[in-house]
């Protein structure tokens, strides 16, 4: 497969569940979490010594969910870890070097520049800050403070509103969303830094397609910016000759570099600019620094993309799958599909598993919570059938290693045969949780009183609201005997994402118990009635 010539196809785990890729099933309860080591032998084993991660009380895993960040992304690819190796043992100019690998990368990628980044979320803010500042130190010891800036605004049109854009209000920009052609146009001018799309097919499917944002931003002589964090790399950048001025890659998922790295690559004047607003050099962007290991980790990720094999690399997963399908396809009342996507990003075969729950007595949820809790650890989807009589959990085999597939399939086999105890059904309700109710929650390290929950109870399930400090959104939930379960979801559309759910016990008019708050782990609670 030649890397210009790859076709689009449909994103997967980026914002494909509800609440985006943020929403890992058991990830939510705080638990630590580690990539795998690479030693698939030992881990299947689970035997021996306890080195590396375990030797500190952490579980590696398998990962059979794809480049998440919260799962540590990629496993670096050996050529990526000699580099580091090396760049390690000598000292450099990281001015120097960065003007060598900016140039390097620009070979590479066919476009004019490049620049190495502390993720693909610093290249989104240090691209804005080129764009804000142009690489002027008198305003750039400034931001994110633009009193007196002329350039205070970012357009994004509402495809592509998400929880990555705060790297550019980061800089101080303010956020103007757009839905038209004559929305852009109208909201264009002196004051605006930048438009900035996230790549996804929908944006491709929309009027307000890059090609179009492009041509309407540059005859208002202003930049456009595309996060390409998930994507394969395309060479040429399928974005960049779309018109995009710059785009941003992870390095740590697709590419199989660091994962503490990225990618910026566009425009030199606007690259350059981008380096000079980060670290070393003080200031806003000073928290982001890139070491020479991780900048030598990124140019060798880079240099290996254009010579592996990409078709090869797809028929191996592909391959998995198929062993995968085959071995739990001796299970009686179990069928599978492997679905091959449209799509840049996360660009993965996935592996559909389905049965009838009631025949198996088993629930896909159920399987990936035993499967994360078991040993070995497995990451695994659960899936998300159309038929209400099926169960299904996916697999995705982009970060397998060899030798994942089999014990997965083993691991799988054995639960559909001999399936774990299902979870307690829930009970007739035995109190009422009606009403208003004030929250004291206790944070990590702070509390808050001003949350308030406002329920409605019809029989066992709930309705309401839950308003926060700053934001109030809808909420449901269940009784269960004495127990309640809340959940609001404030979502990425907004450009941020808050995934509360409340569980406790109710005594009188009182509630207390314990809150999960997705990515942001958990914290505790207690709820008085008022009214």
């Amino acid at each position: 497969m030649r890397t210009e010539r790859i076709s689009r196809r449909a994103i997967l785990g980026r914002g494909a569940a509800v609440g985006g890729a943020l929403t890992l099933g058991p990830l939510l309860g705080g638990e630590a979490v580690a990539a795998a080591n690479g030693d698939t032998a030992a881990r299947a084993a689970g035997k021996g010594a306890k080195t590396g991660y375990e030797a500190i009380g952490v579980r590696p895993l398998i990962n059979g969910r794809g480049t998440f960040t919260v799962l540590s992304g990629s496993l670096m690819l050996p050529e990526v870890r000699d580099a580091i190796d090396k760049a390690a043992r000598q000292y450099v100019q990281l001015d120097e070097l960065a003007d060598a690998i900016g140039k390097r990368l620009g070979e590479l990628t066919m476009s004019e520049f490049g620049m190495v980044s502390s993720g693909c979320s610093a290249a989104l803010g240090h691209a804005s800050a080129a764009c804000v500042a142009g690489g002027n130190p008198d305003l750039h010891v400034l931001l994110p403070d633009l009193t007196g800036f002329q350039k205070t605004e970012a357009i994004i049109p509402k495809h592509s509103r998400n929880v990555y854009e705060a790297a550019i209000s980061a800089t101080g920009l303010k956020v103007v969303e757009v839905e038209t052609r004559e929305e852009l146009k109208a909201a264009l001018g002196p004051q605006t830094a930048l438009v900035y799309i996230m790549a996804m097919p929908r944006v491709d499917q929309s009027e307000l397609d890059t090609k179009t944002v492009a041509e309407i931003a540059h005859a208002a002589d202003v930049p456009v910016l595309v996060d390409a964090a998930a994507e394969i790399l395309t060479i040429p950048n399928v974005h960049l000759e779309r018109g995009a001025d710059l785009v941003a890659y992870s390095g740590g998922k697709c590419l199989r570099g660091p994962q503490s790295a990225g990618m910026l690559l566009g425009r030199e004047d606007l690259v350059r600019a981008a380096w000079v607003h980060s670290a070393p050099h003080h200031g806003w962007a000073r928290g982001f620094k890139v070491g020479k290991e991780e900048a030598m980790g990124m140019l060798a990720a880079a240099e290996m993309w254009v010579q592996r094999d990409h078709d090869a690399e797809y028929a191996t997963w592909t391959s998995w799958l198929k062993n995968i399908a085959r071995r739990v396809s001796v299970v009686d009342g179990v069928s599978t599909k492997i679905v091959q996507p449209e799509g840049l990003s996360n660009r993965t075969p996935t592996l559909t598993i389905l049965w009838n729950a009631e025949k198996l007595g088993v629930k896909g949820r159920t399987i990936v919570d035993t499967l994360w809790n078991g040993e070995p650890r497995i990451a695994i989807n659960a899936a998300s059938s159309s038929d209400p009589a099926q169960s299904d959990v996916s697999i995705t085999p982009y970060m397998l290693e060899p030798g994942d597939a089999k014990t997965i399939a083993d691991e799988v086999v054995k639960l559909l045969k001999n399936p774990p105890p299902a979870p307690e059904p829930p009970k007739p309700p035995t109190v009422d949780a009606s009403g208003t109710w004030a929250l004291e929650i206790t944070y990590a390290a702070g509390k808050s009183t001003t949350h308030q929950l406002k329920l409605s109870q019809d029989g066992a399930k709930l309705t309401g609201t839950h308003s926060g400090d700053f934001v109030s959104r809808p909420a449901t939930g269940t009784v269960s005997g004495a127990e309640v379960t809340v959940r609001s979801f404030y979502g990425e559309e907004h450009g941020d994402s808050l995934d509360f759910t409340f569980t406790g016990t109710l005594d009188g008019d009182r509630i207390s118990g314990e809150l999960s708050m997705a990515e942001y782990l958990g914290a505790s609670w207690t709820a008085t009635r008022k009214s």
